[in-house]
């Protein structure tokens, strides 16, 4: 990034839409955040409903994997209930983006013969 496309950067708060940011875990295999709207001031905002973000990481031999995901809940509660399917679901649309991603890698290695055109 060069200096005039840092400039061009609009690093203004929305002070319109701040939450406070709690995290609770299990100390096993859930984290969830917890956003709490706020108003400028630090007071919650009741108008506005919390956001639930869910977080685990999977052991590969590479290391630990992150999954993570928005939690469709408006308690706590409910949050833990929605968290394994949110997981679930975070892992297959990573496997799915993997797949997609080798698929593309293997289309631009394959081999191009001159005088073979794609089906034409």
């Amino acid at each position: 990034m060069n200096t005039s496309e840092a400039h061009d950067i609009d690093f203004t708060v929305d002070t319109r839409n701040l939450y406070r940011e709690e995290a609770i875990t299990d100390l096993k295999v859930a984290s969830i955040r917890r956003l709490l709207p706020i108003h400028v001031d630090g007071t919650e905002d009741p108008s506005r409903t919390p956001i639930f973000i869910g977080h685990t990481e999977l052991m590969s031999p590479e290391g630990p994997i992150p999954l993570q995901a928005r939690l469709e809940a408006d308690t706590f509660n409910q949050a833990m209930d929605v968290f394994p399917d949110a997981m679930n679901q975070a892992l297959a649309d990573m496997v799915e983006r993997i797949k997609q991603m080798q698929r593309e890698q293997n289309m631009e290695n394959r081999i191009i013969v001159p005088g073979f055109s794609n089906g034409r």
